[in-house]
C-alpha cells in the first residue's frame, strides 16, 4: 500500500519511497500515468540495487491519490509535486520527468532551483497545452471548449482525454519555453525519433532554449513515447547516473 502525504493545498498525494543515500531521485510521471507504470517502477528497483533513495508518486486526480482528473491542471500537479520534494525529500534529488513530468520538472527547476543537482527529461514535453493541445484544435475544438468547458480527445492508451478549458488557461501561467530557463545543475534529455506523442523537435526545442553548462540530448532513432524498451530502460539508467556523477554529489 502507497503512503499517503496531505498537501498545503489539503489534496492526497499517494506515494512509495524507498530509503537510502542521496542525492535521492524523485520520479514524476505523465499526464494520466501512474507511478505504477514500467519506467517508475525499474528505476526503484535499479536505484535500490545502488542503495539510492528513491520516490515516486500519483499526482492528484491520478492513480491512487485524491481527487478527479478533470478538476486538476499543471499548476496544481507542479504544486503536487513540490510539496512532495520539499516534504518528503531531504538534500539535493536529480528528478527524472516522463513527458509531463518533464514540463514539472523544469517549473521545479525555476521554482526550488536549490533542492535540484540533476534532471533527466524522458520525452520532456514543456508547454504541451499551449503548443500542442490548444495549438493543433480545430476552430470547432476551440469554440467547444469556450462553450462547454471542455473537449475530448483521442487517446492511443485509454478513453478519449477531457481536455478542461482550466486545463488550458493555466497552462499559460506555467509556460517555460517562452522566457529565460536556466537549468545550473546536469540535465540529460532523452527522447525517441518514433514518439508520436512528443515530436524530436519539442526535443531540440528544449535544448536550444535552456542555458546551463551541461545539457545534453539523446536521440534514440525508432524508440515511441513509452521509451521503455530494455535498452531504453537502460538509457534511463545511463542517464540518471551521469546526472548524479556530474553532479559531484555521489
Amino acid at each position: 500500500m502507497p503512503q499517503v502525504l496531505e498537501t498545503p493545498q489539503g489534496r492526497r498525494i499517494a506515494y512509495h519511497q524507498t530509503q537510502g543515500r542521496g542525492p535521492g531521485i524523485v520520479f514524476l510521471g505523465g499526464f494520466k500515468s501512474d507511478m505504477d507504470g514500467t519506467k517508475a517502477v525499474h528505476l526503484q528497483a535499479w536505484a535500490a540495487g545502488q542503495g539510492r533513495a528513491f520516490l515516486r508518486f500519483d499526482y492528484s486526480g491520478h492513480g491512487a491519490s485524491s481527487g478527479a482528473f478533470t478538476d486538476g491542471c499543471i499548476g496544481d500537479w507542479a504544486a503536487d509535486a513540490r510539496a512532495v520534494v520539499t516534504s518528503l525529500t531531504e538534500g539535493p534529488q536529480v528528478l527524472v520527468g516522463s513527458s509531463m513530468g518533464g514540463w514539472i520538472s523544469l517549473l521545479l527547476a525555476r521554482a526550488i532551483p536549490e533542492r535540484l543537482c540533476g534532471l533527466v527529461g524522458i520525452a520532456a514535453a514543456p508547454d504541451f497545452t499551449e503548443d500542442s493541445m490548444w495549438g493543433g484544435f480545430t476552430d470547432a475544438q476551440k469554440a467547444g471548449l469556450d462553450r462547454d468547458g471542455q473537449v475530448a480527445l483521442p487517446s492511443d492508451y485509454d478513453a478519449p482525454y477531457i481536455i478542461t478549458r482550466r486545463l488550458i488557461e493555466d497552462g499559460r501561467n506555467q509556460l517555460v519555453l517562452r522566457a529565460p530557463l536556466s537549468l545550473p545543475f546536469p540535465v540529460r534529455l532523452l527522447q525517441g525519433t518514433a514518439d508520436t506523442d512528443v515530436d524530436p523537435s519539442v526535443a531540440l526545442r528544449l535544448l536550444d532554449h535552456a542555458s546551463g553548462d551541461d545539457i545534453r540530448l539523446t536521440l534514440v532513432k525508432g524508440a515511441d513515447h513509452r521509451f521503455s524498451s530494455p535498452a531504453c530502460l537502460g538509457l534511463i539508467e545511463t542517464a540518471v547516473a551521469e546526472a548524479l556523477a556530474s553532479s559531484g554529489r555521489i
